[in-house]
């Protein structure tokens, strides 16, 4: 042990076969390193973060299950809505420059693939057609941007077309026909 009461500090970098730090580096990289010991890359508390999944997986697929059935609702309940009011949404429809006569196809693609998507049946496909229900539906009749509210509409739709394509690139999950 050395006579030196100033402990020694190793100025020794990290080898390929040394082993990375696991735990996150809790000096801020505006800080100046410590004099004598080099500095580390600005990446380098990244690189060496642990990663965990915390959720279990019967949590995992309840969430799974509780977000199609969320995203579903809005479709299935639209579509239904639709059937109550049919001649005020034709009216609507027709005043923004869409066709009457599409409405059944709207209400048939609402009602069935917000049910497909809450029984996790043929999700992906019917994920695919309601996103792009959801974008084209955004620009015929949200397309406003001078109206704030028309913009929200607009952006709340391209946001549901968002969480449908996860929908369509990781599928329904455990709890659904399609995992039968």
């Amino acid at each position: 042990m050395s006579s030196s009461s100033t402990p020694r500090v190793s100025t020794s970098t990290p080898t390929a076969s040394s082993p990375p730090c696991t735990r996150p580096r809790t000096r801020s990289s505006a800080s100046p390193p410590e004099p004598g010991l080099p500095s580390p890359a600005p990446h380098a508390a990244l690189e060496t973060l642990p990663r965990s999944n915390a959720m279990s997986p019967k949590l995992a697929n309840l969430a799974e299950l509780a977000g199609r059935v969320l995203l579903a609702s809005l479709f299935l309940l639209s579509g239904l809505s639709k059937i109550g009011a049919y001649d005020a949404t034709v009216g609507y429809m027709q005043a923004m420059g869409v066709p009457g006569v599409a409405l059944p196809l709207v209400i048939a693609l609402e009602v069935l693939g917000g049910a497909a998507l809450i029984v996790g049946y043929q999700t992906r496909v019917a994920a695919f057609l309601l996103a792009g229900f959801s974008l084209v539906s955004a620009l015929l009749f949200h397309a406003n941007f001078a109206d704030q509210i028309q913009t929200i509409m607009f952006l709340k739709n391209v946001s549901i077309a968002g969480g449908l394509l996860l929908l369509v690139a990781n599928g329904a999950g455990p709890l659904s026909l399609d995992r039968r």
